[in-house]
């Protein structure tokens, strides 16, 4: 396999459309109706989500690249060498590379994704880059059940490196419960490098995720032209508005679609009517205290070792061990 995307071979368990079309059917029949935020990341959401990583607003992606890079040389020492690395939703694999970059002597590098395209691309990316290094990617939505792909060198360990402060897109108990499987995953005498967005201040949070530019406004709203696209649903991209609300007491933000007029919208066999005002909730990020985050791993037996952030700390990079 040598760089083209069609000598890719990739592990797939990418959801099928009938999944799709169940979740947005479930999802809005209830109350408060909601859509899954993990169908944000087809071709489309991917590359809107890499402009948002750009927005001055948007901090958490350049400041979590900003500790890799300033204790990237730390980070890689307390891992170790000759280390298996899965990576769970790492996109385009930027904050990646810069971890492989100090990385001595990896065995193999996993990279689980729901977007296959950026999978494709990413992967080509890789084994051009580290020809040394056995890339092994897996399309999956990491929340379900997926196998690994057999590897073909022993690792010293196995670290799961889950960036990006996904983590918040779980509600707490469900949190628990995947922690519980990345702890699996990793195995005894693993390690769970994850990026965490710590609480700050509501102006801060609420800026990042009503830019100025709208940015996240089309990423929101692309998820209603997904439907539109892949299920034959016909929601009118102009009678809907992005808000995002950080709602203290719960420490999460909360990105609604807002239904400007009185509205029907029909998926599948389904119709479902919108009053002026109605909301669809299409995602929750929490948001932690550092003790937050430890008791919540400490639950599932993983360890806290130790945490990286900035010099505001907005982001922290936390390694727990098992």
């Amino acid at each position: 396999m040598n760089g083209q995307a069609g000598q890719i071979a990739v592990l797939d368990f990418e959801p099928a459309n009938e999944e799709f079309c169940e979740q947005v059917i479930a999802g809005l029949s209830q109350h408060p109706r909601t859509l899954p935020c993990k169908f944000f990341y087809d071709e489309t959401g991917s590359a809107l989500f890499s402009k948002i990583c750009e927005l001055p607003e948007y901090y958490i992606t350049r400041t979590e690249m900003r500790i890799l890079r300033e204790s990237g040389s730390e980070i890689a020492n307390a891992l170790g060498r000759g280390i298996e690395l899965i990576g769970l939703g790492t996109g385009a694999g930027t904050k990646t590379r810069i971890l492989l970059d100090n990385l001595e002597a990896p065995v193999a590098y996993v990279p689980v994704d729901i977007s296959r395209e950026q999978l494709t691309q990413s992967t080509i990316v890789f084994r051009k880059k580290f020809p040394a290094l056995e890339v092994l990617p897996v399309c999956a939505d990491y929340l379900q059940p997926f196998d690994l792909p057999p590897r073909s060198g022993v690792a010293n360990r196995t670290v799961v490196y889950f960036p990006g402060s996904t983590i918040g897109n779980l509600e707490p108990e469900d949190a628990t419960q995947f922690l519980k499987k990345i702890a699996v995953i990793a195995g005894r005498g693993g390690a769970l490098l994850m990026g965490v967005d710590l609480k700050k201040s509501k102006s801060i949070l609420e800026r990042a995720y009503n830019d100025s530019a709208g940015m996240t406004a089309q990423f929101n709203l692309n998820l209603l032209a997904r439907a539109n696209r892949e299920l034959g649903s016909d929601f009118d991209l102009r009678g809907w508005r992005h808000r995002a609300i950080y709602n203290e007491k719960a420490g999460r933000i909360e990105m609604h679609l807002i239904s400007l007029r009185p509205q029907t919208v029909n998926i599948a066999d389904a119709a479902f009517s919108f009053a002026p005002g109605e909301h669809i909730i299409t995602e929750f990020s929490y948001k932690y205290s550092p003790s937050e985050m430890i008791a919540l791993a400490g639950a599932v037996g993983l360890r806290f070792e130790k945490i990286w952030t900035d010099e505001q700390k907005l982001f922290g990079l936390f390694l727990f061990v098992l």
